[in-house]
């Protein structure tokens, strides 16, 4: 028996010894299926058994050996094997392991069926592995060039987002400091000064956003992200979205309708996270609906799942964009003057977040011009009535129950000086210090009820400073924060083992500092 003839009469087995190798090699290859294989490698073996049939002369045999000649053997099906490992995630050495493996199972099989080769078959050997050797050469072609255009597109998406973060960047510091040059001018005009603290207080909050966006990103990609999982009413996590995004929607002049549902809608989840993926994508619609379209935020729920769609009018998306919408960094086509602005991370941490509880979320669009849908689908499970929060946490007041002695430590000048005149303006009485060693000196005159401190101090850090301020017996017993820019889960847990009592991230937010300072018992 010719060797073409045993290939294709011992397909089956050659493919089942083929299919246990890649299964010890890459277990975790779950992208490509054994279906996908055994086409690739069916197809393989036909090109190798018809090009064994091809009848060759003795200058093409030589030309061919020496890889002179064109390719004889059929390469499309190695092609598309090589881009399927490079998917199931693949090393190139262990793609080139695989070719490895048909040459000695198809060998050792024919050699156990036909025993001792003739001069024949010596001559189909030799034709059967060049075939191999091109088909090995089709699949690390396309494995390669597929990973290099990988890798330039990877540069290319890091390089606009690059460019994307400097100009959103810029773009609240200019405001902020026309609106701080407004402030040195204006002296007693109210009207100015008022104006100008709006505009400042609005655009630290919108850079705060992109910051912590950038940070949940990070937080996502390492799987640092846990959720903190509580009976909820998703009524009550959908107000909150639509109390975030109102002001954006009401800029734009869109008109955005709600579903209302009478009855509870109970499920378990992380509230904050949940309220994260409603804004964004309520964010997303506006930006992309033109002044006075339409949004529309409606909810579906049977038995085990609850769905939540926002549907708009806006510019929509091609069809070639909408598989990768959820991609980090991916943004659709705009124009140059950025007027919708975004990192594109919005959606990424929308899937990202929606993955975390177990849902799904799906994207649809006719096609530019002609809006979009999002859909979100997450698992309902039974949960306590009684533990399901059913009223909204009040706004809190900046001005204090009673007055506290404090002491804010941070060496950059204007932080130290705003936040004082924050507490002072709350009623406290404030003491300030822009080095370690003259907050151990002034403290223990002042001994302060609470001390507020940045941890990147230029002679000691904030953590050394707090296990002093512990050491000493005036301010033993006093609350610590630490207010820094640093808010990873290290940079916690290094801050509770110092003696802090609470952890705050720059910006401060007013609200969750009255609150701290609030529980504190002069």
């Amino acid at each position: 028996m010719r060797l073409a003839d045993f290939i294709l009469s011992q397909t089956e087995s050659i493919l089942e010894e083929w299919e246990e190798f890649a299964r010890t090699m890459q277990p975790a290859a779950a992208s490509m299926t054994t279906k996908a294989l055994r086409n690739h490698a069916s197809q393989m073996l036909k090109s190798i058994a018809h090009d064994l049939r091809t009848t060759q002369s003795l200058s093409e045999e030589i030309a061919k050996s020496h890889g002179l000649g064109p390719w004889t053997t059929q390469t499309e099906a190695g092609e598309q094997h090589g881009l399927a490992r490079l998917e199931s995630r693949f090393t190139i050495e262990q793609l080139a392991s695989e070719y490895r493996a048909l040459r000695s199972s198809v060998l050792r099989l024919w050699n156990e069926a036909k025993g001792i080769p003739s001069a024949t078959d010596m001559g189909d050997i030799i034709r059967f592995n060049e075939s191999v050797d091109q088909l090995l050469a089709a699949s690390v072609f396309s494995f390669a060039k597929a990973t290099r255009e990988a890798g330039e597109a990877e540069k290319n998406r890091k390089d606009q987002f690059l460019a994307m973060l400097a100009h959103e960047l810029r773009n609240p510091l200019s405001p902020i400091s026309a609106a701080a040059t407004l402030l040195k001018m204006a002296k007693s005009n109210d009207t100015v000064v008022t104006n100008a603290s709006n505009i400042i207080a609005r655009q630290v909050t919108h850079m705060a956003t992109l910051v912590e966006d950038l940070l949940d990103v990070s937080r996502v990609t390492r799987g640092a992200i846990e959720l903190k999982v509580e009976p909820l009413d998703l009524r009550q996590v959908i107000a909150d979205a639509v109390e975030q995004v109102t002001p954006q929607i009401e800029a734009r002049h869109h008109a955005l309708a709600v579903a209302e549902f009478p009855e509870a809608i109970s499920l378990l989840g992380d509230k904050k996270r949940l309220v994260q993926i409603i804004t964004n994508l309520l964010t997303n619609s506006a930006k992309y609906t033109p002044e006075h379209g339409h949004i529309e935020l409606s909810l579906e729920h049977c038995e085990d799942q609850v769905a939540i769609a926002v549907e708009d009018d806006g510019v929509g998306m091609a069809p070639d964009f909408v598989p990768h919408v959820f991609d980090l960094f991916a943004q659709a086509e705009c124009t140059p003057d950025r007027a919708s602005g975004g990192l594109g991370l919005g959606l990424a941490l929308v899937k990202s977040l929606v993955d975390l509880h177990g849902g799904r979320v799906l994207c649809s669009s006719p096609g530019l011009g002609k809006g979009s849908r999002f859909t979100v689908w997450l698992p309902k499970q039974p949960v306590d009535e009684s533990q399901v929060e059913r009223r909204r946490t009040p706004r809190m007041n900046l001005s204090p129950a009673r007055a506290l002695r404090i002491m804010v430590v941070d060496d950059n000048v204007d932080a130290v000086e705003m936040l004082a005149t924050l507490l002072q303006a709350a009623g406290h009485e404030v003491v300030t210090a822009i080095r370690g060693c003259e907050a151990l000196e002034r403290s223990r005159e002042a001994a302060p009820d609470v001390f507020i401190l940045d941890i990147g101090l230029p002679d000691m850090d904030g953590n050394e400073l707090a296990r002093k301020l512990r050491g000493q017996p005036e301010t033993h017993d006093a609350v610590l924060i630490a207010l820094t820019g640093y808010g990873l889960g290290a940079d916690r847990d290094q801050t509770k083992a110092a003696g802090f009592d609470h952890h705050l991230v720059k910006p401060v937010n007013a609200d969750v500092l009255c609150r701290l300072l609030g529980q504190v018992t002069p």
